[in-house]
């Protein structure tokens, strides 16, 4: 089966019908919602996101867990980095330039918390294609790069008072 899916992923890639980017992508998010969801692992990560003194009294060497989750994001970073430079076929010091404020406002839109302990990889996906499409349509319409800015600005603003908002309920 898995010859199969991978026989079509390479025939619709030579058509340009799938990007090796997305094919990359839905591989990352596969793996880290296994792992996240059904392994002793994602909890230890969610226990240390929620309340890390808590989860240092139940057990959990959040030492190990925080250093765990930073290597992971540096090797997230750099693979997004790698799969940049791939499909621009280059590399600038300005390429990536505000990229973070798109991956905050994913993971709030996506439902992560800044509180920590709250979210789903799933979600901060769908944050992500939210604010992708939301980029491509002010795009298209020809809106300014500064009022987009504005304009993703505001999105995030809200989705921090949303969260605030009903985290102290």
């Amino acid at each position: 089966m898995a010859l199969l899916i991978g026989a079509l992923v390479w025939v619709l890639a030579s058509y340009n019908g799938l990007s090796w980017t997305v094919v990359v992508v839905l591989i990352v998010l596969a793996i880290y919602h296994f792992v996240t969801t059904q392994t002793v692992l994602g909890r230890h990560i969610y226990a240390v996101g929620g309340n890390p003194e808590a989860a240092e009294l139940s057990g959990v060497n959040v030492k190990r867990i925080t250093y765990l989750i930073f290597s992971q994001m540096g090797m997230l970073a750099a693979l997004s980095g790698m799969l940049f430079a791939s499909r621009l076929q280059s590399a600038t010091t300005t390429a990536g330039t505000l990229f973070e404020l798109d991956a905050i406002a994913a993971a709030y839109v996506g439902g992560v918390s800044a509180a920590g302990g709250v979210g789903r990889v799933t979600g901060a996906v769908i944050g992500a294609l939210v604010m992708a499409s939301l980029t491509s349509g002010m795009n298209l319409m020809g809106i300014g790069i500064s009022y987009q800015y504005i304009v993703r600005g505001i999105i995030l603003a809200l989705a921090v008072i949303f969260d605030v908002a009903t985290r102290n309920r």
